[in-house]
């Protein structure tokens, strides 16, 4: 069992939480995550690590009540339990000073981007963060990115905050520039990496992007999370989660990622009439 040991939303329907892990604090490294399960029947889903404290033993994730599990995660609080978590699994982020990086995210993709910022700083590099969402009130880990970067930019789709479009708008000017960055590096939905990793391609700016939405197992063991790459299958949470974005076969995952949609949504729709029963027993 692992306790929580503080939960808080930090935007509607995102949840942080900090779990007593001790050993995966001790060994995370930038771009690892964790498989966890909220109940013993429950499925296996992997999250990010955002933060990690080898001092207190503990983790932080960051997490959006999207489907079944997720929203069930985002029940729990300070003091629960959750009964399985394993980490950190997947290949880190590869760090080296690159004179000047770009990290681009999108809604909760923030939140795996942290580290990598923190660990890019350290490494000498000057950090640029451009974080994207869909508005104002969905925009996460501001404040902790400014305390990281050298320049923090951030974009969303209705304009009620910050600058009003897609992630790409305040990228294109840094590639058109004299001094464009080394090195883009994209973390978030599908549409938003493709579209970053097609904008660099014709300037030859190395972009990698983390394909993290894929993985279902972590293991390799499933086989769920095979995408092509360069022509060739690899297993995102072994291989990965980190790709060139130049060689990914975004059309191929996009199809993959929607294939269970409808049994998802059912899914989904159980979970939500069973909480309103739950609540209607209470009342």
């Amino acid at each position: 069992m692992f306790e929580i040991a503080s939960a808080d939303f930090i935007a509607p329907d995102v949840k942080r939480f900090r779990i007593i892990a001790p050993a995966v604090a001790k060994k995370h490294q930038a771009g690892q995550f964790v498989i966890l399960r909220v109940h013993d029947l429950g499925e296996r889903i992997p999250i990010t690590i955002a933060e990690s404290d080898p001092d207190s033993g503990e983790i932080t994730i960051i997490v959006q009540g999207i489907g079944r599990t997720t929203k069930d995660l985002n029940r729990k609080t300070s003091g629960d339990q959750i009964p399985d978590l394993v980490g950190p699994l997947g290949q880190p982020t590869h760090i080296e000073n690159w004179g000047k990086a770009v990290i681009v995210s999108g809604g909760v993709g923030t939140a795996e981007a942290l580290p990598i910022a923190r660990a890019m700083k350290a490494a000498g590099n000057e950090v640029i963060s451009i974080i994207g969402a869909r508005t104002k009130s969905l925009v996460i880990a501001e404040e902790l990115m400014k305390d990281l970067c050298d320049e923090v930019i951030v974009t969303t789709d209705d304009g009620s905050y910050g600058i009003k479009g897609l992630v790409i708008e305040p990228l294109r000017p840094m590639l058109e520039s004299s001094s464009p960055p080394r090195l883009i590096l994209a973390v978030g939905p599908l549409p938003m990496m493709k579209a970053v990793a097609e904008l660099t391609r014709p300037y030859n700016i190395k972009t990698m992007v983390s394909l993290n939405t894929i993985m279902i197992d972590g293991t390799g063991m499933c086989g769920g999370c095979r995408a092509t790459v360069d022509g060739k299958t690899v297993f995102v949470c072994v291989d990965g989660p980190e790709f060139d974005g130049h060689k990914v076969d975004f059309g191929e995952l996009q199809q993959r990622i929607g294939q269970f949609k409808n049994q998802e949504r059912q899914s989904l729709d159980q979970f939500l009439r069973s909480c309103r029963a739950e609540k209607s027993v209470e009342g």
